[in-house]
């Protein structure tokens, strides 16, 4: 009898385990699944986890010098042009989020579906390690924003990390930004591989120069003279426009005066408009309130493109929504090209593969920054407390020294354009 209760207690237990519950903190709903649970295990007993583990173990500080270089360039970039912040200021703030609808550049489904892949790799790739090492996985789930799947979570207890050496502890927080920096590499191999297969459909008219309108803002000086989406500005005051600085320049050069525009509709009608610029530009603002490309040759572009992972592979990280004339499959340039696999729907799975590139390689840098509750922070900061803990004065502290001092740099990124006008 004893051993028919102790049976089904064990029973019992299993089917407590393999129900899905439900954790509402409005408006994110926390849906708790064993399927997680039961994929870590079957995974962390293969090969290919073993061996992943013992892979990614001294990698996070590679990762972390990569965000750095980036994060200090940026404030760097910022500090010295004006160009910069205003360009900073123009996109907003938002602009350093990764959330689609927020995040002008960022488009609303290829993001979504990019950002939630992006955090599922990244929790996996914790939860998977942590069994590798034998270390309890508490729960893992998917959250949603109002019905609306955000992302995942992998609960390890925090216990079960101390337990473990530091060389285990460094593979499982590894783990997650380095799964992202793989997803995010192959992403973009396939891209390279979509836009290595393109055929030009529409050569360049050699006679065509200037800037090309790529968006105009609503109640702007350009929506009121009748500038549209595709036109191209080729003269100011009958001065040639080449690119978008020298119409920076002119248009800087006639501010309070009436000038004329000389513009080419996309049928190739030419016109001449009139505007009367502002006395002086508003901080943050254009003068013309429009969004501008130089006019791009699509063989120089998609060579451009094509041969950018060796001479200047960040470039590949400029969003297709932010440099329409540098990018083969954005709006600007897909009429352009067609693909003899995808024809032209060739951009589909090429924006789709930028994004997951483009979050990935974020979220794997962001995280491996040192900063206390990230992957990177809880690493760095477990090794110095171990170091520190018997000692005074203020290196007791360092850990959170490191940690405040991380999270200036990261604020002053974003807030300098507005701090230096």
């Amino acid at each position: 009898m004893m051993h028919l209760n102790k049976k089904n207690a064990h029973k019992s237990q299993l089917e407590q385990q393999s129900k899905i519950k439900f954790d509402l903190h409005l408006p994110l709903i926390l849906i708790h699944t064993p399927y997680g649970l039961r994929f870590f295990d079957k995974v962390s007993k293969t090969r290919a986890a073993r061996f992943y583990a013992k892979f990614n173990t001294y990698l996070m500080p590679l990762i972390t010098l990569m965000a750095l270089f980036l994060i200090i360039g940026s404030v760097a970039a910022l500090f010295s042009s004006e160009t910069i912040r205003e360009g900073a200021r123009g996109v907003g703030p938002q602009a350093n989020l990764l959330i689609p609808g927020l995040n002008p550049y960022l488009p609303i489904w290829e993001g979504w579906i990019a950002l939630v892949v992006t955090i599922i790799v990244h929790e996996a790739g914790h939860g998977i390690i942590a069994r590798v090492y034998g270390v309890k996985v508490e729960s893992t789930g998917i959250v949603l924003f109002l019905g609306i799947p955000i992302g995942a979570f992998v609960n390890i207890e925090r216990d079960e990390l101390n337990r473990i050496s530091t060389k285990q502890r460094s593979s499982i927080l590894t783990a997650g930004p380095m799964t992202n920096i793989i997803i995010g590499a192959l992403s973009l191999f396939v891209i390279l591989l979509i836009t290595s297969t393109l055929v030009i459909t529409k050569p360049m008219d050699p006679g065509l120069f200037g800037v090309v309108i790529t968006n105009v803002n609503p109640g702007s000086l350009a929506q009121s003279i009748g500038l549209v989406k595709g036109s191209t500005i080729q003269q100011i005051q009958g001065v040639d426009v080449r690119n978008p600085v020298e119409l920076n320049d002119n248009l800087n050069s006639n501010l309070g005066k009436t000038i004329d525009i000389g513009i080419v509709s996309e049928s190739g009608q030419k016109s001449v408009k009139q505007a009367t610029l502002p006395a002086q530009r508003e901080p943050g603002k254009g003068i013309l309130g429009v969004a501008i490309t130089p006019v791009a040759d699509p063989k120089e572009v998609l060579d451009r493109y094509n041969s950018m992972v060796f001479t200047s592979p960040l470039g590949l990280l400029a969003p297709p929504t932010f440099v329409q004339g540098m990018v083969p499959y954005s709006d600007f340039m897909a009429d352009k090209y067609t693909s003899p696999i995808f024809g032209s729907y060739y951009t589909i799975p090429a924006n789709l593969f930028f994004w997951l590139w483009f979050i990935n390689f974020n979220v794997a840098i962001f995280n491996a920054l040192p900063i206390g509750p990230l992957d990177g922070g809880q690493l760095y900061n477990s090794l110095i407390d171990k170091k520190t803990e018997n000692r005074k004065g203020w290196s007791r502290h360092a850990s959170k020294i490191l940690t405040y001092g991380m999270v200036i740099i990261v604020v002053l990124s974003i807030a300098l354009p507005y701090l230096l006008k």
